[in-house]
């Protein structure tokens, strides 16, 4: 489903329970209506993938064409993916500030995707500080960490902070609002990797589900990212070929507000801004007129053109 909605990296979650967890905190009893299990511990043991399990979806996601990772939720679970020999390493919100499980992550040497979700500005100074030194193949994304996430909370200025603050690595988003909307604005401010989760439906038991895009959201959220960065473009301003037409048509010039006489030093009162028919001086030009000699009588309304103006220099424009 991911890869024929356009999604490049299938992303799991990888625990290794008893690593992840300590011993009281698999015993407390669970008894939320999202829960598989009387224990926070037979609950997740219900829904964890087996090793076994992983190798196969990431057979599978070999055979289909799609980039296969996980993040990584304790260090075990690291060494299990760098085993399975990943393309990159993902750092849950979770494990951001627990800095001995980034250092031995980074000093793994695969890129790393780091999440910041329950984090400061200052913590993520020091995760960059700790990172960029063992392996400056990383980014950082923003992310707020409630599942659905209301707008009021999502904070995409926080990625404009993050360029100003770490120019040298890319910025990316971690999204877990519903709709495609916030995310599309997300790579309009620039961010370079987007991560959303996904299921076959909202309603299915479990928390994360209703803050999840079904698949035919996805489609539309791939397709829309793919057009922003078209349109996003070139920061050079200029007339471009598909403006010519409007251009013609639309386009003003400089005429004669009133009749102008052979050898007459044009004054500003002269002259006016029309669409004007043949094309003359853009209308940028009309101060430049001011203190030139006409060399032809020129009509009231008539067009002033560039045979008509002594001494005239064509402007190039660069």
């Amino acid at each position: 489903v991911l890869q024929e909605c356009g999604a490049d990296c299938a992303k799991f979650q990888k625990s290794e329970l008893e690593h992840k967890f300590n011993k009281k905190a698999l015993e407390r009893p669970y008894t939320s209506k999202h829960s598989w299990g009387k224990t926070y511990g037979e609950h997740k043991r219900h829904l964890e993938f087996s090793h076994a399990q992983y190798r196969e979806l990431q057979k599978y996601a070999k055979e289909i064409g799609i980039y296969f990772t996980a993040s990584g939720m304790d260090e075990m679970a690291v060494e299990f993916l760098h085993e399975l020999d990943v393309p990159f390493f993902k750092v849950g919100s979770g494990d951001t500030n627990n800095f001995p499980y980034l250092e031995k992550t980074a000093k793994k040497g695969r890129p790393m995707v780091i999440s910041s979700g329950m984090q400061s500005m200052d913590t993520m100074h020091k995760v960059y500080q700790l990172v960029k030194p063992i392996n400056p193949n990383f980014c950082i994304l923003q992310c707020t960490s409630a599942y659905p996430l209301q707008p009021e909370d999502v904070n995409l200025r926080v990625i404009t902070a993050y360029q100003s603050a770490f120019p040298d690595i890319p910025i990316g988003y971690s999204g877990h609002e519903t709709g495609i909307a916030i995310s599309v604005a997300a790579v309009a401010m620039g961010a370079k990797i987007l991560e959303r989760h996904v299921t076959l439906d909202k309603t299915w038991k479990g928390s994360d589900h209703q803050a999840s895009l079904e698949p035919n959201e996805l489609a539309e959220l791939v397709r829309t990212i793919r057009l922003v960065e078209k349109a996003m473009g070139s920061p050079v301003k200029q007339l471009l070929p598909c403006e010519m037409a409007c251009n013609e048509k639309l386009g003003k010039s400089v005429v004669a507000k009133v009749t102008i006489p052979e050898g007459t030093l044009l004054t500003l009162d002269m002259l006016s801004v029309k669409v004007g028919e043949p094309k003359g001086y853009h209308p940028e030009e009309i101060f430049d007129l001011v203190g030139k000699k006409v060399k032809t009588n020129i009509e009231e309304d008539e067009t002033i053109t560039e045979d008509a103006i002594e001494n005239h220099v064509k402007k190039v424009k660069c």
